[in-house]
């Protein structure tokens, strides 16, 4: 017996629910299977119920799930290690949390606090932050003030102050947009829920040049595209490996499924002193009573451990140029181009080339049919298709699910 009528109706949902899965299938509860190229939103970064994250589970579980902050948590401690030395390569520190609007509201207080400590020259103090259109940084009060999309943001007003909205890969308009309450430049090195638009490397390099020059934090979400999707551990190292980041925050496919989110704080010194910028954050001045459990701790180890074992940036990267090749290679005229990096896709679907049914758009609509042919994906805007499946998909698996996509794309012509 259905109790939908029990849950608040925030979402969407599909007309199906799910039962079980196993690596790069999901079934649902008539039995049906799909192909996942969703992998919960490039979150089941292994696929579903790897033995990896099964028995990391299992062990820790049996040994200790939670005990509180206020303690020493040695899992906590490894884990900020494994992440500051090999997926950031960065001196710096790390505060875990739940998920990634979480880890987006931690930078921008760490942000906020540096404007305090480095004010304006007339000794106001910096506060505000500049992201860009398209981009999507949470749905919490801060992370949905930074989220430079409308749709996401009606009727909350009053919006958090402090955020101002810049055209992507728009140096011209970034400059003119810094003034004196500027404390720091938030982007996503991919922005995947705004249209799978990549950050130009000389654009990030030029802005990672401004954040010198006028003293701001460099502030990289990489929720979505981080731990391995883009083709190297983090977004940005896949496109300008050079730049030196302030703060970077992660979520999503850290944890394998597991609910799980993190931010790092780099080491460098912001004054003549050597303070690190690390070090403005001070007992007190952020928490969270679930980050960085024992158990959210041990999975997210286990889950990192397997990208680096097996190179999962290199295979992501590789599967990523297969999907590129072969579904520009169909030549199909509602197909425009395929953007991206590694296993972050989306397919531009090109407006007005085929019918769509009133009230849906062309993405929402073509992701209907690949659902009910046995894929599953997600729009990402209303003219691109997000194909992000798990990193680790067998070859053969992710040729069915392109077979799919070329069937459905192919049945628009």
């Amino acid at each position: 017996m259905e109790k939908k009528q029990y849950v608040l109706g925030t979402y969407g949902r599909a007309p199906i629910t799910m039962e079980r899965g196993e690596g790069s299938y999901l079934y649902d509860t008539t039995g049906k299977r799909y192909v996942d190229f969703c992998a919960g939103i490039a979150t089941c970064c292994l696929g579903h119920c790897h033995p990896v994250v099964v028995e990391a589970l299992e062990k820790q579980a049996h040994k200790l799930m939670h005990c509180s902050n206020l303690y020493g948590i040695p899992e906590q401690e490894e884990l900020a290690e494994l992440i500051v030395r090999r997926v950031v390569g960065i001196d710096g520190q790390i505060f875990f949390c739940n998920s990634g609007a979480e880890a987006n509201d931690g930078i921008i207080k760490v942000a906020r606090r540096f404007g305090h400590r480095h004010p304006a020259m007339d000794g106001t103090p910096r506060y505000e932050v500049l992201t860009f259109n398209k981009s999507f940084h949470g749905r919490t009060l801060g992370s949905m003030a930074a989220t430079g999309q409308r749709k996401v943001q009606v009727e909350f007003d009053p919006l958090l102050t402090g955020f101002r909205y810049v055209d992507f890969n728009d140096m011209e308009a970034l400059r003119a947009t810094v003034s004196k309450e500027t404390c720091g430049i938030m982007l996503e090195a991919v922005q995947g829920e705004g249209g799978v638009n990549p950050v130009e490397p000389e654009f990030l390099r030029e802005v990672a040049e401004l954040c010198q020059e006028k003293d701001l934090l460099l502030m990289l979400d990489e929720v979505q595209c981080g731990f391995a999707r883009c083709g190297a551990m983090m977004g940005w190292q896949a496109i300008c490996p050079d730049i030196q980041p302030d703060l970077i925050s992660c979520a999503k496919g850290i944890g394998g499924g597991f609910p799980m989110g993190c931010f790092w704080v780099s080491n460098r010194s912001i004054d003549d002193s050597g303070t690190p910028l690390s070090s403005i954050m001070t007992p007190g001045s952020h928490g969270s009573t679930f980050g960085g459990t024992p158990l959210a701790c041990a999975v997210s180890h286990a889950v990192v451990n397997e990208m680096l074992r097996l190179d999962l940036a290199a295979r992501a990267k590789k599967s990523g140029e297969h999907i590129k090749r072969t579904v520009k290679g169909w030549r199909f005229p509602c197909v425009e181009t395929v953007r991206g990096l590694g296993l972050l896709r989306g397919v531009a679907l090109k407006p007005g080339s085929f019918a769509v049914p009133e009230g849906k758009t062309p993405a929402a609509h073509v992701n209907d049919l690949c659902r009910e042919a046995g894929l599953l994906a997600c729009p990402a805007g209303p003219d691109t298709l997000r194909l992000i499946p798990a990193l680790n998909i067998p070859e053969e698996v992710l040729d069915e699910g392109l077979g799919i996509l070329r069937a459905v794309l192919g049945s628009l012509v």
